[in-house]
C-alpha cells in the first residue's frame, strides 16, 4: 500500500521557529548577559542565531525530516485552515482556559519565566501568534492581574458617546487618553482608528521601574502597542492595542479594558473586572487583526 504523503504548512513553521527565536534570544538576554554583549559587541546578533536553520527549514530542504514538537492546531491569521484542524470557537476557549489553569498560579499575581513561556507557547499553538510577555527590554509589571471597565475614549476632536455605534451606555471619558486623539478630525478617521478605540487597554505604565529615566523612548513604544488579553477562566481572547494609561494602583486593578473588550470577555456585569492575561504581540508586518481572536481561526464547521 503506498504511503500517504503528508503536506507541510512551512508558513506555520517559519512562525513557530521565530516565536521560539524570539523566546530563546529573551532568555539568553536573561540569563546571560554578559554573553549576549560579547556577541553584540563581535557584531552578532544573538537573535539572529538560528537564522540559518529557518531558512533551510522553509525552503523545503529539510522540512520532511523535522518533528514538530506539538501539534498543529494553531492557524496563522492570513493561512487558510485545512477543514482537519478547524474546531468551534467553544472547543477553543475550553481547550485555553483549561490548559491555563495549569500553568497560572492560583493567587493572581507576577508569573514567574516558566510560567510566561508556557503561557507563550499555548498561545502560539492554538492561534498561531507570537505573544510574549516581553518585547527587548520593555517588560510589563505584571502579565496576570485584574482588568477592570473603562468609558469609550474620544477619537477625535468633537467625538461623542452617540457617534460610539456600540455600549453608548458606557459614556465617554470627559479628556483624552494618554496618547491623545486617534485621528485629527472626524474626516480623517480610518477603519483602523476606530478598531482601536473600539478595541484598546489601559496598562500601568507609570509604574514602570524606569519611567522616569526612559520616558520619552517608553512613550512612543507603548503608543497603540499591540497585545493580547485573554481571560482565564472562559478562554476567551482578544487582541487590542495600548490606548491609555492606568489603573491607579489604589484601585486593586492592574489593567484597564474598553467597553467592547470588556463585553467580549464577559467582563461587563457585576463589579465588571476579572483576571486577564496580558502579553505583547509581535507583528511587525500587522497581520494579526484587531478584535477576538476568533476572526482568525476561519470559518466554523
Amino acid at each position: 500500500m503506498a504511503k500517504t504523503e503528508k503536506s507541510i504548512n512551512t508558513k506555520l513553521l517559519s512562525s513557530k521557529i521565530k516565536n521560539l527565536q524570539l523566546l530563546s534570544a529573551q532568555s539568553l538576554n536573561s540569563k546571560h548577559p554578559h554573553a549576549v554583549k560579547f556577541l553584540t559587541e563581535a557584531g552578532v546578533n544573538p537573535g539572529k542565531i538560528r537564522e540559518h536553520a529557518t531558512k533551510l527549514l522553509t525552503s523545503g530542504a529539510i522540512a520532511g525530516s523535522l518533528l514538530l514538537s506539538s501539534p498543529q492546531v494553531g492557524l496563522i491569521p492570513d493561512s487558510k485552515p485545512s477543514s482537519a484542524i478547524v474546531q468551534t470557537k467553544e472547543n477553543i476557549s475550553k481547550s485555553l482556559a483549561n490548559q491555563l489553569s495549569q500553568i497560572l498560579p492560583e493567587k493572581i499575581g507576577p508569573l514567574n519565566a516558566d510560567q510566561e513561556t508556557k503561557v507563550s507557547h499555548l498561545l502560539f499553538d492554538i492561534f498561531g501568534i507570537t505573544a510574549v510577555p516581553k518585547l527587548g527590554s520593555t517588560h510589563l509589571n505584571q502579565t496576570y492581574g485584574l482588568i477592570g471597565a473603562e468609558q469609550h475614549l474620544p477619537r477625535y476632536p468633537g467625538d461623542t458617546i452617540d457617534q460610539h455605534d456600540e455600549y453608548q451606555k458606557s459614556g465617554i471619558t470627559p479628556g483624552l487618553g494618554a496618547w491623545g486623539y486617534f485621528a485629527k478630525s472626524k474626516r480623517d478617521l480610518t477603519k483602523e482608528d476606530v478598531l482601536k478605540e473600539k478595541y484598546y487597554v489601559a496598562v500601568q505604565t507609570l509604574y514602570l521601574p524606569d519611567w522616569n529615566i526612559r520616558t520619552r523612548f517608553l512613550y512612543e513604544w507603548y503608543k497603540h502597542r499591540k497585545v493580547v488579553v485573554v481571560n482565564p477562566v472562559n478562554g476567551k481572547a482578544v487582541v487590542a492595542v495600548v490606548g491609555d494609561a492606568g489603573p491607579a494602583e489604589w484601585t486593586g486593578k492592574h489593567f484597564g479594558g474598553s467597553p467592547e473588550i470588556m463585553a467580549y470577555l464577559n467582563l461587563n456585569v457585576g463589579k465588571q473586572k476579572g483576571p486577564v492575561v496580558l502579553f505583547f504581540v509581535d507583528d511587525p508586518e500587522n497581520k494579526v487583526q484587531l478584535g477576538p481572536l476568533e476572526y482568525n481561526l476561519g470559518e466554523e464547521k
